[in-house]
Parts: C-alpha cells; structure tokens; sequence
C-alpha cells in the first residue's frame, strides 16, 4: 500500500491546522490509505515527519497558508493547496496523491553532496541542532550586510559620514539595519529550535538586548538558549482547560518567557558577557603575527577536519559571530580553508590521473565547482572512500591557506559566496595575497594527497 504524508499549517495555527488534519486522517481511514499527518500549529510542530519516513513515501500533501519547510521533499511528488482545501476535499486530495508519479533518482557527485548534508542535518541533536538553526537564519542578514556596507566604500571610506548621499544609505541598509538584526535573529531562532513558535518572540528580545548591551554574538546565543528552554519549559508544564489552551502559546507563554529572558539578560548575563566580548575583541584586533598564525592553523583545520560537521560548523560560527565586532580577519581565514579541499581534490586528480578511477577524476571536476562555491562538502565523497589519505592531506592544506591568509592580513565581510564575493569592491582585503593563500592550500593539498594515494591498479591488486 503506497504511504502518503501531509503537513497543515495556517496563520494562526489555532483551528485550521488541526480541523485540515483531521479531515485528511478521516478520509485516509475510509479509504485504508495509510497516511502520518504533521501539524505546524501555534504549539509548534506536532507528529513531525521524521528522514526515513519522507524517503519511503509515495507523495506529500501540503495543506498550508504558510511555510512548511518545503526544501525536505525534494525529488517527492507534492501535492500543494491552500489549507482549507484540506478539509472540504480530503479524499480528493488523498486520489491526487496517489496518482502522483515518483521522481528517478539521480546518483551524481552534486546529489551525494546534498544527500550527505541532509544525512548531517538528521543526525543533529540537543544544542548543536539548536545553535545551526539560529546561525542558518542569521547568514542571509550577515551576507547582504556585509557586502552592502562594502558597497558603501567604493564611494570611499568616510563616504558614508555624508548625510543623504547613495554611500550613507548603503552604510544604514547594510550596518544600521541587516547587522543590527544579525544577534536578535541568532537568539530567536536558536530559541525557536528549543520551544518552536512560542520561543521566537522571548529569543528576538533576549537577542535585541544582548545587541543593546554589547554581549554580542556570544550574548545572542546565552540569550536564544535562555528564551527556548524557559519558553518549552512553561511549554511542557503549563496546563489549562481544553477550552482556554489556545492562551497559553499566544499569551502565557511569551510574555513569561520575555520577561524572565529579558530580566537575566539585563542583571545577570548581560554586563558579564559584554566584558568577555570586549576582551576578546581588543585581543583579535592586536594579534601579533605568531599568534595570527597559530589561530590560522587552528582555524583552517578545524574547517577541513570533518567537511561540514561539527567541528567546521564551531570554527564557521566563531568567525561569522565576530562580523558582528568588526573583525574580519578570521572570517577570510575560515572562508578560504573551507574552498580548498575539494579544490584541491580536483587538483590532485589532474595532476596524477593514474591514481585515480574515471569515476573519481570526473567526480573531481565537480568537486572543483563546489569548492569555488566554499562548499567544503563537495570533497565528502572522496573523504568517505578514503578518510585515512583524504583527510590529513586537506586539513594539512587548510591549515596552510588559514595561517597564510591571517599572515598576510586578509580580511572578508561576507559569510559566504566563496570566489564569487571576491570581484566586489571592498568585500575582501589584501585581494591579491588572500588568492595567494587558497592557491597555496590547494596544491598543498593535491600534492600531499597523491603522495599518499597509490596508483589504482595498485589498489586493486
């Protein structure tokens, strides 16, 4: 019997939601259609469809007036309609679902990327699961700030000081708006992960004041952690009579959660919390260059060492949380050591094609696209055919490409975009020698790699 999956969300998430859920359930049992129904309600996500269950269903049913995370049945058969249309035409829904026709998979080196960080995401849990969902919806913030307030100095530096000119808007869309919602949206969405809706609005003020304090991005996430566990701990410990439970995610909730969140920020953490912050501020902005070269290393090879995991994600967070503090040098740093393992896999298969299978030298001119892109899962692939070779020989040139480009002064404003945000007047510092340091590590990387890599044949005897 094909299985079929719905989601229903509405505005309000109140009665639309469920009332959709229910008819589809209904009708599903009349039919003996089996069928798993999530709802996306005020209270958050209930009855959540798991990785498994969305690869083995035959089609979705989006009944839904907002988003529902869309992006997760990539390559399903979706059915998608306003969520009223659920509940006065669930069997017809349920006819169209089934008459779907699945999508042909595809076994290329772009979708083993994808499905690998699907993979990752599924596999997260607990905090680190929480701090990627708030750091994943503050990027977009960071990057068009970034690049905007680069825009801005291409009038020239103090152009901005000008009042009414293209130059000071620039400067007031990029740094007086985008970077000053970077920390409240950090803190909102980590606090979101927690406690689902009813952790966003405590999280958003906890975030807004470690902003207003100067805690930071180190603020940001005390303050998200904060709001999501007070908001699910009232979440799971309030209970009301049936017929007063919608008061609890609208009103019991936030304004608790606010108020507890927004008072520890203000006497407890916040001044604490700025003092660290400072501190370390003052310390990146004066590194000498011992110093630099050793937070290059460390920098570059945790970026390679597991290609998109934890240990990348904590270095990738760590850089993009000072932009927030006006350091840019380790954000370059990060950046260019996550573009160089697959491009410097790519590179090791020209140099020394006999090492290598068709397959992984026609892999490899993939690779080479996806590290142009600094997207450092493009060489998960190879790592996982061959850890043991792959990986000492990219975090060896990682950590090259992380210590020349501190070395050498480099800086970057945007999170992202690899070599596309180079040609962007402004948006990298010392151009020239930062393209020194990713050229280095890459054939560093190419070139330690085939030294330990044997020829194909070899392998195969």
């Amino acid at each position: 019997m094909k299985q079929i999956l719905a989601v229903t969300a509405c505005p309000t998430g109140v009665a639309h939601t469920y009332m959709a859920a229910e008819s589809l359930a209904k009708a599903a049992k009349e039919k003996q259609i089996p069928i798993k129904v999530e709802t996306r309600g005020a209270v958050g996500v209930e009855n959540e469809l798991t990785e498994q269950e969305i690869a083995e269903a035959h089609a979705i049913i989006i009944a839904a007036d907002t988003d529902v995370l869309e992006n997760r049945f990539a390559g399903k058969p979706v059915v998608k309609v306003p969520v009223a249309q659920a509940i006065k035409n669930p069997a017809g829904l349920l006819e169209e679902a089934l008459s779907k026709q699945a999508a042909a998979p595809s076994d290329d080196l772009l979708k083993q990327v994808e499905q690998a960080k699907k993979q990752r995401s599924a596999t997260r849990s607990g905090p680190y699961k929480h701090l990627m969902t708030g750091v994943s919806n503050m990027l977009p913030l960071v990057v068009a700030g970034g690049l905007l307030i680069a825009l801005s100095f291409v009038f020239g530096i103090e152009a901005f000081k000008q009042q009414g000119t293209l130059a000071a808007a620039l400067m007031d869309i990029g740094g007086g708006a985008a970077f000053a919602l970077m920390v409240p949206i950090l803190a909102g969405f980590i606090a979101f992960s927690i406690a689902e809706k009813p952790g966003l609005a405590p999280g958003l003020v906890g975030g807004m004041l470690a902003s207003k304090i100067g805690a930071g991005f180190l603020g940001g996430i005390i303050a998200g952690f904060l709001a999501g566990y007070v908001a699910k701990w009232l979440k799971d410990y309030i209970k009301l009579p049936r017929n007063l439970e919608g008061l609890k995610p609208i009103l019991l909730i936030p304004l608790i959660a606010t108020g507890v969140t927004g008072l520890l920020m203000i006497y407890v953490i916040g001044e604490p919390v700025k003092a660290i912050m400072d501190g370390l501020t003052v310390w990146l902005k004066t590194l000498g260059s011992t110093n630099a070269v050793l937070l290059g290393i460390l920098l570059g090879a945790m970026m390679a060492f597991d290609m998109g995991g934890p240990v990348n994600k904590a270095a990738y967070t760590f850089a993009v949380g000072l932009l927030a503090s006006d350091v840019y040098g380790p954000m370059a740093a990060v950046m260019a050591a996550g573009m160089t393992p697959p491009l410097g896999v790519w590179l090791a298969t020209l140099l020394a094609p006999k090492k290598y299978t068709k397959e992984e030298r026609d892999a490899g001119k993939a690779a080479s696209v996806l590290g142009i892109a600094f997207i450092t899962e493009g060489v998960i692939p190879f790592a996982a055919a061959d850890p043991f070779r792959v990986i000492p020989a990219t975090v060896a040139g990682s950590a090259l490409t992380g210590a020349l480009s501190m070395v050498f002064g480099a800086t970057l404003r945007a999170p992202h975009g690899g070599i596309f945000v180079l040609p962007i007047p402004n948006a990298v510092g010392h151009l020239g020698m930062y393209a020194v340091s990713i050229i280095a590590g890459t054939v560093v990387t190419a070139i330690v790699l085939n030294i330990l890599k044997k020829p194909v044949a070899a392998v195969q005897e």
